[in-house]
């Protein structure tokens, strides 16, 4: 991989995990005038209100943004075929956009959980980050925790959900999609 196909992934990867954020934080429906979920919504929305007037959102959910994200996605990887493999193929490039969005959901995932943990070890008191990453993570982790309770007032669901999270990027990634 050339430094210029790194950084032009990084790019797009990075604004697409703040378009997947925004999907996600309407999902779980996360505090909205929270100072993070103001920074998303402020930095997708050019791309995405546009979107909402020909896309309608189905039953809470905010179809205009997964659009945007495999739009994101596709632009990715058709740049970096043009760039770089001498050509575009339509169906590849949607294909590869599929994978991209998954990839960085997955990557998404686990960096939200990541930053859950480290902050329930230096957050003390309210933290409106911290309640964000908890609101976004808690779906995902209260499941677990009435399997696994916290031990020795330890969590490990987080490490639980972690390892889970892996195992099916994994299988999903590497098993399926070859």
């Amino acid at each position: 991989m050339t430094a210029m196909q790194f950084l032009i992934g990084i790019v797009f990867d990075l604004f697409l995990m703040v378009v997947l954020l925004r999907f996600w934080l309407q999902l779980v429906r996360a505090d909205f005038y929270n100072p993070l979920s103001q920074t998303v919504v402020k930095a997708t929305s050019f791309a995405v209100n546009p979107l909402r007037k020909i896309i309608p959102g189905v039953g809470g959910l905010d179809l205009a943004s997964l659009v945007l994200a495999f739009l994101v996605g596709f632009a990715k990887v058709s740049l970096l075929m043009v760039m770089f493999y001498g050509g575009w193929e339509p169906v590849g490039a949607a294909l590869g956009s599929l994978v991209t969005v998954i990839t960085e959901s997955f990557n998404l995932i686990l960096f939200i959980l990541i930053v859950r943990a480290l902050l329930s070890w230096v957050a003390q008191g309210y933290n409106p980050i911290a309640a964000v990453f908890e609101q976004l993570s808690e779906p995902m982790l209260r499941p677990l925790r009435k399997v696994i309770p916290p031990i020795g007032g330890f969590d490990l669901s987080i490490l639980v959900a972690i390892i889970a999270l892996q195992f099916l990027k994994r299988l999903l990634l590497v098993d399926i999609l070859g």
